[in-house]
């Protein structure tokens, strides 16, 4: 299994938004993860798509590859935002199924825009509506805390839907052959990611633990230690 680790840009310095991209690409981020908050769906305000089209040409390593930007949008309703986020730079784009009229629907206009479509589960959904949508899903998005801010602790029942939806994912690779990505958002930290690998994520939002450290290159080495101890 391949882990990418994506920080969470909510939790960067936003007045050197485009160094602080640059500087944990550096630091060896696979994707950045970028969250949308409405003050309508969750009770807070962040960023919109001028922010995404901004940082986009951040989204590069030293060698000339892109570093994926993950957009996660927690706003209501989700079409007109989704095409907004698309048309400005995103690669993924995850939404929460109870925030949309028609799931079905809101899947296919994202991949419409030439993106990637995720659904995200909060800590008290369950996960059926992917008996039915799992065939135009790309990434499933488990929220191991409540939507709204960063700097929560880490709800530990998360570890249980993560392993349900890993046996999802398994069951449709199986039928099709297609690579469901399965990331993790809320409390990561150096001290459980191992837990929620072995759990069966593949890929790990973080935000404070690692904006929250002088030294981003250390906390992404230390999270791939205990990565690479999962794996074995």
């Amino acid at each position: 299994m391949t882990h990418r680790i994506a920080p969470s840009i909510l939790s960067a310095d936003f007045a050197r938004l485009g160094e602080e991209v640059a500087s944990v690409i550096e630091a060896g981020a696979d994707w950045i993860h970028f969250d949308v908050m409405d003050n309508h769906y969750v009770p807070n305000l962040t960023i919109g798509p001028g922010v995404a089209q901004a940082i986009k040409p951040h989204c590069v390593r030293a060698d000339g590859s892109k570093v994926p930007l993950d957009v996660h949008l927690m706003v209501q309703p989700v079409d007109a935002l989704a095409v907004a986020f698309a048309k400005a730079g995103a690669d993924l784009i995850s939404f929460h199924p109870e925030a949309s009229a028609h799931v079905d629907r809101t899947l296919q206009l994202i991949h419409g825009e030439g993106c990637k479509a995720g659904l995200v589960f909060n800590p008290a959904t369950p996960l059926d509506v992917l008996e039915w949508a799992i065939d135009k899903v790309d990434l499933i998005l488990i929220m191991s805390v409540n939507p709204g801010f960063g700097g929560q602790s880490f709800i530990a029942s998360a570890l249980r839907k993560v392993a349900q939806a890993r046996k999802i994912i398994d069951a449709e690779k199986a039928r099709s052959g297609r690579d469901i990505a399965l990331e993790v958002d809320g409390g990561i930290k150096v001290d459980n990611i191992r837990a929620v690998a072995e759990a069966g994520a593949d890929t790990f939002v973080a935000g404070s633990a690692i904006f929250g450290q002088p030294d981003y290159k250390a906390v992404i080495d230390a999270m791939r230690a205990q990565l690479a101890a999962a794996a074995r």
